[in-house]
């Protein structure tokens, strides 16, 4: 068939189509909700991907964290075995430094989160901010975790360890509600009723999906967290390898010093838990594992109904058009030619759906997008070349049958039909 006649096949399909528009619409609707459910979820976990890769890095690509427990398990959901392991010490992470060639530098911090009825409180004057993570850190901290990047000041530096001193760096939320109209840099504020010097102000930072960030982070020096909370023993150590270094060899490196340290025994399980960042991205993933899978189905469904729709539409269309399929098979019609004009028409309807699909889709991402700015959805060309071709799949697969039909009928028996 030449480019012509696809041509004019397909023109034919369109004037079919507009002489039946209620009946076309219904018929591609399911082929819209199909591919505008994979195009919007598609967009949305695409956004969020960035999103999440983002975070992992500013987290540190290369930095090892060390734990007492599991990450992200509350204590009254681990077996015994685990609650009853020895608390990490101060002194480990530079047992780590010195112990592990791989090791570029170790760090220990400590949490106060108290959101109960007497929450942690930072006051300045008539201002106070309360419910907001309190963390003891020691000044490599910050290179450890590039999340924790200073935006006006500095951070903590080693004499403000080695002397306890009482200066803080808050997050920026935190500025903004103790200082809205004056420079914090350098005011007292009382964080717990004792004072504290403000040296440094966190860049801006909400956290992922608008959870808990850096925002609402107040640090201070380990050495003055350890004098001022002697009844927190909870330890963790950030540890960064060396950039030439493989991250699997340092964690062998860190894992064998620690067992040695915590003189485990050679046929014990580990005392202590070794993650990295990429836990939320294996997290992620297993999120939005499940929500595509639940979006294939109920994509399958939708395209399901459409491209029984396409196939039900063909078929009349088919019955229809009996009189006029004798016709050109008595001009002098093949059967290629009438296959291909019934298959075109299919694609064509099936392909509209599509269309509309994916506008719709990204209609839905911009509002997402809008509405929150957290969840970035963002339509790739991927999935628009995607939903396109799984439109047109749709229309071949279930036009074919209609379209064999017609091209298999006999011309005297068509044009004596009525």
């Amino acid at each position: 068939m030449t480019r012509n006649e696809v041509l004019v096949n397909f023109r034919v399909a369109l004037d079919t189509l507009r002489a039946r528009k209620a009946r076309s619409a219904l018929t591609i609707l399911g082929i819209v909700i199909g591919v505008t459910s994979v195009i919007t979820v598609a967009a949305i976990i695409d956004g969020l991907n960035g999103v999440v890769k983002d975070r992992v890095s500013r987290l540190g690509s290369n930095t090892l964290f060390v734990t007492r427990m599991p990450t992200g398990q509350g204590p009254g959901r681990l077996p015994e075995k685990i609650r009853i392991r020895k608390y990490l010490e101060d002194g480990d992470a530079q047992y780590l430094e010195e112990s592990c060639d791989g090791v570029s530098y170790a760090t220990v911090f400590a949490n106060r989160i108290n959101f109960g009825e007497q929450a942690d409180e930072i006051r300045y004057g008539d201002a106070h901010v309360e419910r907001f993570f309190l963390r003891g850190v020691q000044p490599e901290y910050a290179k450890a975790l590039p999340l924790f990047a200073i935006g006006e000041g500095r951070f903590i530096s080693a004499y403000d360890e080695e002397h306890a001193r009482a200066v803080v760096v808050i997050g920026r939320s935190i500025a903004d509600s103790l200082f809205p109209t004056t420079d914090p840099l350098g005011k007292e504020v009382r964080l717990d009723g004792r004072w504290y010097e403000v040296i440094g102000v966190f860049e801006p930072d909400q956290g992922l999906f608008s959870s808990f960030g850096v925002d609402q982070f107040v640090c201070i020096p380990m050495t003055n967290f350890r004098k001022t909370f002697p009844e927190i023993k909870e330890r963790f150590i950030a540890v960064a390898g060396r950039d030439e270094v493989p991250m699997n060899y340092v964690q062998g490196q860190v894992e064998e010093a620690l067992r040695r340290k915590r003189h485990v025994k050679h046929n014990a399980e580990n005392d202590f838990e070794i993650s990295s960042p990429d836990f939320l991205s294996a997290l992620w993933d297993q999120l939005t594992g499940a929500l595509v899978l639940l979006t294939g189905i109920i994509s399958s469904i939708g395209l399901l109904v459409g491209g029984i729709g396409v196939m039900n539409i063909m078929l009349i269309s088919v019955t229809e058009r009996t009189s006029e399929i004798g016709v050109r098979k008595a001009m002098g019609a093949r059967k290629a030619d009438i296959r291909v004009q019934f298959l075109i028409e299919a694609i064509t309807l099936s392909g509209i759906g599509g269309v509309l699909g994916i506008v719709a889709g990204a209609l839905i991402a911009f509002a997402v997008r809008t509405i929150i700015p957290a969840v970035p959805a963002h339509v790739s060309l991927l999935w628009v070349v995607l939903g396109v071709s799984i439109s047109v799949s749709v229309g071949l697969f279930f036009g074919f049958y209609p379209a064999n039909r017609a091209a298999n009928l006999d011309p005297i028996v068509c044009l004596r039909y009525e």
